[in-house]
Order: structure tokens, then sequence, then C-alpha cells
């Protein structure tokens, strides 16, 4: 079996603060194949997006400590030098922020915002800079492109500044993207749409891709694999077939509860996750889903309390529940 191109292994995050030490990220693992998409899901505060700035290095070293591994196409990524991050940051890597109007500069055009990516990686010269820029928003669907390239960020709307962000992203053709959050402020119609495009670019470009989201419909409808994440701990992972059809963690369950369906009753409530995160200072003991999980005492207070259950098996649908196959099943029938 040829190795993943992005290989995460026992990564763990730690935020020194004035609270204490914010454990973001404990131990966690997941591979990313080549030309895939791994839809990471789960509540705020899971460690999603924070698992990911890890691999573009993006953490602030003075109060971050970072531990584990992280394979990129066979380059370790954790202890490496910051000129070889900022090498790899646009060129090999690259990160769609999940809003946009903030993460652009207001002060530049379009263009020119797009155009210093590829300057900085190819050392192209201006007039080729801007080419390439109206190349790129005519790849995303920019109407007009020769005219918008010489726009401010605050002259599109908000999905068309989502499709210059993802230009921008892929200026220099990565071969991994992670999209934070890509839709969240976008319109269902427009979210469609970017969806769609990131699809279509991954066909033609063969890239990897790493969706973070906390919608289990955007992960269904996009990525081939799941990651499911829970006070920085994976919790299940799978396929989207095995996950979202067969789910096997009581969290998992609860994510899927929640979800509004076209098919639901009206009058029927939504079931959301009882309780709230924990506190990623003070973790509870054992499994941290515990205090609101509804299958404790099923499944043996003393284990589900007392020792933290490990997710299994490494490769294949695994989780990390103490019920057994049958008892999930059964539950979840």
């Amino acid at each position: 079996m040829s190795n993943p191109f992005l290989s995460v292994r026992d990564l763990t995050v730690d935020f020194h603060t004035e609270d204490g030490v914010v454990h973001a990220v404990d131990g966690l693992s997941f591979d990313v194949e080549k030309g895939t998409t791994l839809g990471i899901v789960g509540e705020s505060g899971s460690g999603k997006s924070v698992t990911n700035l890890s691999v573009l290095g993006l953490h602030n070293p003075e109060t971050t400590k970072i531990s584990g591994e992280i394979h990129l196409d066979g380059q370790e990524l954790i202890g490496a030098s910051r000129s070889t991050m900022e090498k790899l940051r646009g060129n090999k890597v690259a990160m769609i922020f999940q809003d946009p109007l903030t993460s652009l500069s207001p002060y530049h055009t379009i263009g020119r915002q797009i155009g210093e990516v590829y300057r900085k990686h190819t050392g192209a010269s201006k007039a080729e800079a801007k080419a390439r820029a109206v190349e790129m928003l005519t790849r995303v669907g920019i109407p007009q492109p020769k005219i918008r390239v010489d726009d401010y960020p605050h002259q599109f709307s908000g999905g068309m500044r989502q499709r210059a962000m993802i230009a921008m992203a892929l200026v220099c053709d990565p071969d991994l993207l992670i999209a934070d959050e890509p839709t969240t402020a976008l319109d269902v119609t427009v979210q469609a749409q970017i969806l769609d495009l990131l699809k279509e670019l991954q066909d033609q470009t063969g890239a990897s891709i790493i969706m973070i989201t906390h919608d289990l419909g955007v992960v269904a409808s996009t990525a081939h694999n799941v990651l499911v994440m829970y006070a920085g701990r994976a919790v299940e992972r799978g396929t989207v077939k095995e996950v979202l059809g067969e789910p096997r963690h009581p969290y998992t369950w609860g994510l899927l509860a929640s979800m509004p369906r076209l098919t639901a009753s009206v009058d029927v409530p939504l079931t959301p996750v009882r309780g709230t995160p924990p506190s990623l200072i003070n973790l509870p003991s054992g499994c941290p889903f515990h205090p609101r999980c509804d299958y404790v005492n099923l499944a043996g207070p003393e284990l589900c309390r007392g020792e933290r259950p490990e997710l299994s098996p490494h490769r294949g649908h695994g989780d990390a529940c103490y019920l057994t196959l049958a008892q999930k099943r059964e539950i979840h029938q």
C-alpha cells in the first residue's frame, strides 16, 4: 500500500494561557490520500481548525507546544524551519479561510492579492502575475475577470469573495487544499455553487482536500472519508458511507439527530446533543463525551468515566467507544 499524501500521527497541540494549558488537540491521527477529500466534523472548539493550522505551521511557537508527526508527501512538517514552511504555504498546501472579508486586505485589489502569491512562489513579473490572476478569476467563475481583477474586496459579493479566496489558494496549483468552513456565511444556493466548484477543480487538478465543517450535509455531498472530532480527539473515522450510513459513536448519532431533514415533519423538533462541550483546560476523565452520553450505564460507568477509549482499528471504520458493535447496531437500527 502506498503512503498517504498527508499523514498525521499522534498530533498534540497545547496552548499556554493565563488560565492554564488548553489541550486543543490530543493524540490525533489521520491520513489523506492523493486526490481524495477528508471531511473533518465536530462542534466549535473540537480542534478542527487548530489541527489544520498545525499542518500549515501557523501557530505561535512562543505560546504553543506541538508534538507528534505531520508528513506531507513524505516531508516532516513539525519542527520544519520558518523558511521551509513559507515555501510550502500557498505552493504545495493552501488554505481557504472561513471569512474572506477578514482574510482579504481591504487596501489592495483582488488581482494584486492573488498575483502576490503567484509572484512569491514563481518569481513572475507583475504583468505575468496579473495575467495569472485574470486566468484564476475566470477559472472560478468570476464574470468580467479582466475588469473585476482591479476591484477591491468590498466591491465583491460574499460568494464572489469566497471564489476569489479559492482563486488565491489555487493560483500555484497546490497538492493539498484545506477549506475551513468555506460556505458558512453564504446562502444555500451560493453554498452549492462553491462546493460544486471545489469538486470540479479537484477533478481537474487531482488535489487532495480537507473540508473542515460542522455541517454533515456538506460532508455527505463532497467528502470521500470522514473524521469526527470531539474535545480535540478523533471519536469516529471511516468512509462517508460507513460513518453516515452506519454511525457507531454516540456523539456522531447526536450530530446526525440534530440535522434538519426535508422529509421530516415540521411538528417534530430537532434533537440537539444535550449539555455543552467540556473545558479543554480541565477535560473530564475517561471518555471526554461521557458527561453528555445517554449510554454510559449500558457501556459501563467504570469504563467510560475511568479510562479513555482508543480509536480502533487503525485503518477502516473505527470509533472510540466502549459499547459493543452489537449494542451500537441495536441502538441505532
